[in-house]
Parts: C-alpha cells; sequence; structure tokens
C-alpha cells in the first residue's frame, strides 16, 4: 500500500502537462513548479517581475495550505530565474512571505522557462511531526 497522495487545489493554477501540482508521502509535500500564473484566467499575471514573484509565492502558499501547511513548513526552495539581476528584488519579496529560519534554497539562472515566465519556484515541505 502507497501512503502517496495527490494534493490538488483550485486556488493555484492547473498542471499545464502531465505532473500534479504536488504530492504527498509520509509527512514530506513534493511542490511541482509554479509559475506566475493567475489560477482563474491561467494567464500570466504581468509582465512586471516583482508581479510575477509575489504570483509565484501566492500560487506555492495555496499549494501548502491544501496540504495542510504552510509556507513556513517548506524546507528547501528552488527558485529559476530568466535574468539573475532579479536575484535582490526576488530576495525581497520573498522575505514578505517567508520569516526566519529560512529554507534552505538555491537560485538559478536559466535560459527560459515555461509561457514566458520570468521566474519560477519549486518547494518541498515537511508537515507535522
Amino acid at each position: 500500500m502507497s501512503n502517496k497522495a495527490v494534493i490538488n487545489t483550485e486556488q493555484a493554477p492547473a498542471a499545464i502537462g502531465p505532473y500534479s501540482q504536488a504530492i504527498k508521502a509520509g509527512n514530506t509535500v513534493y511542490m511541482s513548479g509554479q509559475i506566475p500564473l493567475d489560477p482563474g484566467t491561467m494567464e500570466l499575471v504581468s509582465a512586471d517581475f516583482e508581479a510575477q514573484a509575489r504570483q509565484v509565492f501566492a500560487n506555492l502558499q495555496a499549494v501548502c495550505q491544501e496540504a495542510a501547511g504552510s509556507l513556513q513548513d517548506i524546507v528547501k526552495l528552488n527558485l529559476y530565474l530568466t535574468d539573475l539581476s532579479n536575484f535582490a528584488v526576488v530576495n525581497q519579496i520573498m522575505e514578505e512571505y517567508f520569516q526566519a529560519p529560512y529554507p534552505a534554497r538555491a537560485a538559478v539562472g536559466v535560459k527560459e522557462l515555461p509561457k514566458g515566465s520570468q521566474v519560477e519556484a519549486e518547494a518541498v515541505m515537511v508537515i507535522g511531526d
């Protein structure tokens, strides 16, 4: 018997490929990458980097909540940026959504992201004991 469960919420964008928003295995939740799509329209929220970054964290937050957790339960966060000059900006925005102790994190510069997004984030969350 598997202890794996699919996490899905309409408060975050639907998967745009053959994957789940998140998978819970035991007390660990593996969250797929979130790009700045509005869950209602499935379109990018804005061309503005700051607006995109805030939407990415809001989408992650919705998936966390569906899995009975919060952003504070994230232990590992991977960020993908199409322009690493936005590194300081994403750090500042991240501080609006997370409090210390912050999760372990990577920020990686990439050439391109789905739908022309400038930022994507994926995470691992541990909930409960």
